[in-house]
């Protein structure tokens, strides 16, 4: 079996930078994630985890154009690479096979059975 080493925020920044494509950076990660989740992130705890997956291939990066309203900085865009998307469709499909093994149980909860 296959071995993918996606920690939990791990994907979710993953996830997001998928969802925001040609504009994912670690300003619009983290609000993102915030917007999405109402999960309030450090930006350094993004910009760690966008180095991270850089680092196992799962993520490319390019430094875009210097703007007057960031001061002449740069920002770095990330965008999935064919590596992160089998990651993503891996842990998913993981996932899934769990979910299923639960055994119908019923834990007297029925007023949430539509959920």
């Amino acid at each position: 079996m296959q071995r993918i080493n996606l920690g939990e925020f791990e994907e979710l920044v993953l996830l997001i930078v998928a969802i925001l494509n040609d504009n994912a950076y670690g300003i619009s990660v983290m609000e993102e994630i915030e917007n999405q989740t109402g999960r309030k992130v450090n930006i350094s705890a993004v910009h760690s985890a966008l180095d991270r997956l850089e680092s196992k291939d799962f993520l490319k990066s390019e430094v875009g154009g210097a703007t007057n309203e960031r001061g002449g900085r740069r920002k770095r865009f990330f965008t999935v690479t064919v590596a992160g998307n089998k990651a993503l469709n891996f842990v998913r499909e993981q996932r899934n096979r769990l979910h299923e093994q639960i055994p119908n149980i019923d834990f007297g909860l029925n007023q949430y059975a539509s959920i």
